[in-house]
C-alpha cells in the first residue's frame, strides 16, 4: 500500500504491484475500484482479486425507482446521493385524486420526450392533497427516459450560483447519457408567488432561466415545483403560456369520491369533501381536526 486517506465517511487507498496500480475509494454506500496495468489480462486479474467477495447492490424491485437527492454539504459543497424510493403505479394511486386532477395526471404520466413543450411542471394546492405522492409515481412512470432528482435546499440553490451551475450541468446516473432530468423543488411558495420579484431577488429569474433561458439551453432539464399557493397568487411569469409542461391544481376529493375511497357511507366526511391526508386519518380512526404532527408515518407522511 502506497497511500491511505480517510475522513468521516470516505476513504481512499492507493496500492501497487509488479506492473499494476490499484485505487480503491470507499464511502458509506459503496466503492469505486480503478486498476491500471501493463496488460489487459493483468488488469482483469488484479480487479478480480481486489473485488473478490464484494457484494453487488441488490437488483431494484419493480415497485422502486432510483431518485437522486441534491444538497450542499458543509465539507464537500454541492453533493448528490441516491436512494431507492417505493412508488405505486398510476393505476394504483389514481383513485387518490379528484376526477379533474386524475384526468390531467393521465396525460402527464404518458408524456414522452417527444411531447415536451414547456420545461416547468407546477403542482399547486392545499397541504395533504397528494402532490408529493404524484411526483413519486411520475418518477416511476418516466424512469425509462428521465432521471429524477429532488433538491433538498431549493432556497440555497437559487442564491448560490456555483450550486446552481453544478445542478444545471448535472450528474448522470448509471442509466447512461441522453436522458432527461427532472429537478423537484418542493414547497417553494416564497419563490414563485406574485411578490417574489421583490422578496426573493434574483431567485425567480434564475429559476426561469433554468427552464427556458440561456442556462437551460442545450440541456434536457425539467423543473418540477410544488406549492400550497392559489394560482391567483403565483407570479405571472411562472404561469405564462408556453412555460409550463403542466400546471395542475391538486385539490380535495369531493364528498362522493371521498366516501367511495373509504369504502363505506359517510365515514366522517364533511360536505366539502376531504384531502388525502384526512382520508388516511379517518381510515386509522383519527380525527382529521386533531391530527398530531407527522412522526415518520410512512403511509401518511408521503402525502403531506
Amino acid at each position: 500500500m502506497l497511500r491511505l486517506a480517510r475522513d468521516d465517511d470516505r476513504s481512499a487507498t492507493l496500492a501497487e504491484g509488479d506492473g499494476w496500480t490499484l485505487l480503491v475509494s470507499r464511502w458509506n454506500r459503496g466503492a469505486d475500484v480503478t486498476v491500471t496495468a501493463i496488460s489487459e489480462e493483468l488488469a482483469a486479474l488484479v480487479l478480480e482479486e481486489a473485488t473478490e467477495g464484494a457484494a453487488d447492490e441488490p437488483e431494484p424491485q419493480p415497485e422502486n425507482v432510483t431518485m437522486g437527492f441534491w444538497y450542499v454539504s458543509p465539507r464537500r459543497g454541492p453533493h448528490r446521493t441516491t436512494r431507492q424510493i417505493s412508488a405505486g403505479t398510476w393505476e394504483e394511486v389514481r383513485p387518490n385524486y379528484t376526477a379533474p386532477v386524475a384526468d390531467a395526471m393521465d396525460r402527464l404520466m404518458k408524456t414522452t420526450p417527444e411531447d415536451i413543450s414547456g420545461r416547468l411542471l407546477l403542482l399547486h394546492g392545499p397541504p395533504g392533497t397528494g402532490k408529493t405522492s404524484a411526483l413519486r409515481t411520475l418518477a416511476r412512470s418516466w424512469r425509462d427516459w428521465c432521471q429524477v432528482d429532488c433538491v433538498l435546499d431549493p432556497e440555497r440553490l437559487f442564491s448560490d450560483v456555483g450550486y446552481l451551475m453544478d445542478i444545471a450541468i448535472g450528474e448522470e446516473d448509471a442509466a447512461g447519457k441522453g436522458r432527461w432530468r427532472l429537478l423537484l423543488l418542493e414547497d417553494c411558495d416564497e419563490l414563485i408567488r406574485g411578490e417574489a420579484k421583490h422578496t426573493a431577488g434574483q431567485a425567480l429569474s434564475r429559476l426561469l432561466n433554468l427552464t427556458d433561458g440561456l442556462l437551460g439551453q442545450g440541456r434536457n432539464v425539467l423543473v418540477g415545483v410544488t406549492t400550497n399557493e392559489d394560482l391567483e397568487r403565483l407570479h405571472p411569469a411562472v404561469v405564462r403560456p408556453g412555460r409550463c409542461l403542466a400546471r395542475i391544481e391538486v385539490g380535495r376529493l369531493t364528498r362522493a369520491e371521498a366516501v367511495g375511497w373509504l369504502g363505506h357511507e359517510d365515514g366522517g366526511v364533511g360536505r366539502e369533501g376531504a384531502t388525502l391526508a384526512e382520508l388516511y386519518a379517518l381510515r386509522r380512526g383519527t380525527s382529521p381536526t386533531s391530527l398530531p404532527e407527522p412522526r415518520g408515518d410512512a403511509e401518511a407522511g408521503l402525502y403531506l
